[in-house]
């Protein structure tokens, strides 16, 4: 299980800075940066006011897929790291393009 901390505030998956979603995708297939990635799991929380997420039952990421293939922690489409961050420019994002792989490594 991976933990995946995030400080998208408005993400519905976000409980208490950890992201508690079953699967989280982070894409940018030909990134050089981190901000040419994006997590693709993000969900506007003011569009899902009744979104449940796993914070209830404590179940973290068990599913993290990575399409960046440009980074070093890209081991077959899966990220190899434990502890990941999922973070935005923006003080409300209202787009996945507005979040983040802050743990992204260029190779």
């Amino acid at each position: 299980m991976t933990l995946v901390g995030c400080n998208v505030n408005n993400c519905a998956h976000n409980t208490n800075s950890t992201c508690y979603a079953n699967k989280i995708s982070v894409n940018g297939k030909k990134a050089r940066t981190s901000n040419n990635t994006c997590c693709s799991s993000f969900v506007n929380q003011s569009g899902y006011s009744d979104f449940s997420n796993s914070a209830l039952d404590n179940t973290q990421c068990s599913s993290l897929s990575c399409n960046v293939k440009t980074c070093v922690h890209n081991a077959g489409s899966i990220c190899a790291l434990r502890n990941l961050s999922i973070t935005s420019n923006a003080d409300s994002a209202n787009a996945s393009s507005q979040t983040y792989c802050g743990s992204f490594r260029c190779k």
